[in-house]
């Protein structure tokens, strides 16, 4: 079945005559089915702990647009959850947990092996998709990055610079660097349980990957995503990573042989002909169409995407966005770039 899969025959380096397409947040608030299910739900975090209703949203652009691929609802900051951090959000401006920048507050911390209790809902969610996906769909499962989930749990909110991470991991080294690792084999054990329950290929996103310069980005970005790797490898030899450490511009170049990665997703920073003299060099590039064509469309649109498919041709290739669609982008627009992609 994996071979009938055009997802995974990508990362597995074959080159195809049209890349299989899906989208970061494609099940979102730019769908109107979405926004009903999920007021059916009352919340956010209620959504993504109901595996019926978290599937029901995962289903929902695969039956729309036949996306080659569906990724598990759910959302990157449930792991500090899971470690006992408060987790709330806030609606019109995002999540908030309770922070740690205190090794009194680290001490209160989950160890890594307790976090499946609470995540048990996530795992069932993928048992649902397991069952209920079309057999050429590969589901995918996912993880944020030590770096990027850290930033929000010393900080306890999205800020625009990781300015108070970037101040513990000067001021603090070994508090930072114990959060880190105890991060990373949470996540171990999160991606793990994913793949024991179904999914076929793991993704970790390192959302400010781009905020780490020099000796920063490789011991913080590049070696944890190496040590996830390497023990996702080890237990499921079979099993795809891709890893998107986001606006690493330079970065990119090398990412996949340093950590072990399968794919690298490249976001719309980065030009496609420059990455793929660079970077899909070492194997298959995820992107990066730039997520406002979503909301403007147009001939703009159609010409992005034929640029980038071109640029991609010679090698193995994943067709996406450089970052997740907006919740204001127009759905008509997304049938336009698959339209496109696929030669239509």
């Amino acid at each position: 079945m994996a071979e009938k899969k055009k997802l995974l025959r990508a990362l597995a380096g074959k080159v195809q005559d049209v890349p299989p397409i899906w989208m970061m947040r494609q099940a979102g608030r730019y769908l109107p089915e979405y926004r009903a299910t999920r007021a059916q739900a009352g919340d956010f975090l209620s959504l993504c702990y109901n595996p019926e209703l978290a599937a029901e949203v995962t289903l929902q652009p695969i039956r729309r647009y036949g996306f080659d691929a569906a990724i598990l609802f759910a959302d990157i900051l449930l792991v500090p959850q899971a470690l006992g951090a408060d987790l709330w959000f806030v609606a019109g401006e995002g999540p908030r947990l309770s922070t740690i920048s205190r090794q009194a507050e680290f001490d209160l911390l989950n160890p890594a092996s307790e976090i499946h209790d609470t995540l048990s809902p996530i795992y069932e969610t993928v048992r649902i998709l397991a069952r209920e996906l079309p057999p050429e769909t590969t589901l995918i499962g996912f993880a944020g990055a030590p770096w990027t989930v850290a930033t929000y749990m010393i900080a306890g909110r999205g800020t625009p610079d990781q300015g108070p991470a970037h101040a513990l991991r000067q001021e603090n080294t070994a508090l930072f660097e114990a959060l880190l690792d105890r991060i990373t084999f949470a996540t171990i054990e999160y991606l793990s349980a994913q793949i024991d329950a179904g999914v076929e290929v793991v993704k970790i996103f390192d959302s400010w990957a781009g905020s780490l310069k020099g000796e920063a980005f490789r011991k913080y970005s590049v070696e944890p995503c190496r040590i996830i790797t390497k023990a996702i490898k080890e237990r499921y030899p079979g099993i795809p990573v891709i890893g998107f450490p986001r606006e690493a511009g330079e970065g990119y170049v090398g990412f996949a042989q340093a950590t072990g990665v399968d794919c690298v997703a490249l976001d719309n920073s980065v030009s496609p002909v420059w990455a793929a003299k660079h970077v899909q060099v070492d194997g298959c590039v995820q992107g990066n169409l730039a997520s406002s064509h979503m909301v403007t469309g147009g001939q703009a649109l159609v010409n992005e995407t034929r640029a980038i498919v071109e640029a991609f041709s010679n090698g193995p290739h994943i067709f996406n966005l450089g970052h997740g669609i907006t919740p204001d982008a127009d759905p008509d627009n997304v049938q336009l770039m698959i339209d496109t992609v696929r030669g239509r």
